[in-house]
């Protein structure tokens, strides 16, 4: 080969790497937007009213100005407690719908809003847990100024799953949280991507591919002032003394059950339930009383801990 046609060969691999490194950075920062329709909506409140739900819209404005917004669901029966449910990337609030059924069965008031560029929530991007981890923070905020429950939990999944876990280094009040299919870093993930997109496995975006993911990653900091190797749930875990259950399938295709086990290998106290025949976000699918079993059971233990500990404040007997 000559050094013409091998210099013109080598320009040709950097500008595709170039042309994939910001095809794929815009698409990630601007997920496709699933719609909350007018229909869903009345559906969801004919069946708060079915169920004697009381079911209201809620906002809050985030630090860079977007205006978020949910749902908050109290049931009738009430214990005192609330959770905060978020869901994964191109979805809304209505897919975690499922979630808050088995949530409001216990009793427990339920917050379900649309992430940032999500749903009807205001932001221009999304940031993977960058800036979710202060709009989670405002959430939880929110609960407390206008519900004053005695506990608040977090349940997520995926992207959500990722976000709570990164917001726990800013809001270290949760009594427990409990996230599904969450990934350990955005870059360990961005790796995933690019083998998936080849379909490989991530050696591709470690090594042959690694350029496209470390242009992504400068690209983003330079047009959007974003920097994805601060998104890291493992390393927000390793330092949290928050109650963490992570929750993966085994056969998860889209974030590997081995993102899971990074997370938990940098806490001794974190639970992980690894789901045997599940796969992204399946575990409720697969195991659907296991899974309401462990999720409420780990919620209501460390609510046990935390009246414990506010009666010992109090030096009244333990519970």
């Amino acid at each position: 080969m000559s050094a013409t046609r091998a210099a013109c060969l080598f320009l040709g691999v950097v500008v595709a790497m170039c042309g994939l490194s910001l095809m794929a950075t815009d698409g990630a920062l601007h997920p496709q937007r699933r719609p909350l329709l007018a229909r869903d909506q009345r559906r969801v409140e004919n069946t708060a009213q079915q169920e004697h739900v009381e079911f209201r819209e809620v906002q809050i404005t985030a630090r860079d100005g977007a205006i978020l917004r949910a749902w908050n669901l109290r049931p009738a029966k009430r214990n005192g407690n609330a959770v905060i449910v978020f869901h994964g990337v191109t979805d809304n609030r209505l897919s975690m719908t499922g979630y808050a059924e088995i949530f409001l069965r216990h009793g427990y008031d339920v917050l379900m809003p649309d992430a940032r560029a999500h749903g009807t929530s205001g932001g221009e991007i999304a940031t993977y847990g960058l800036r979710e981890a202060d709009d989670i923070h405002r959430w939880f905020e929110w609960l407390e100024a206008n519900e004053q429950p005695a506990c608040v939990y977090g349940f997520a999944e995926s992207m959500g799953a990722a976000g709570l876990l990164q917001s726990l280094a800013i809001e270290p009040r949760f009594c427990a949280v409990a996230a599904e299919s969450p990934f350990s870093s955005f870059r360990e993930v961005s790796y995933d991507r690019v083998g998936q997109f080849f379909h490989a496995g991530p050696w591709v975006g470690r090594t042959a591919l690694r350029p496209v993911v470390d242009l992504s990653f400068e690209y983003a900091k330079w047009k959007y002032k974003v920097d994805f190797n601060e998104v890291s749930p493992a390393r927000v875990v390793a330092g949290t003394k928050v109650p963490v259950l992570l929750i993966h399938g085994k056969v998860d295709q889209n974030i590997p059950v081995r993102h899971s086990r990074v997370i938990a290998a940098g806490n001794a106290e974190v639970v992980l339930w690894e789901v045997p025949d599940a796969g992204h976000c399946g575990a409720m699918g697969a195991a659907p009383e296991e899974f309401e079993r462990r999720v409420i059971g780990w919620f209501e233990r460390h609510q046990r801990e935390e009246a414990n500990e506010k009666a010992a404040i109090a030096g009244i007997a333990p519970l």
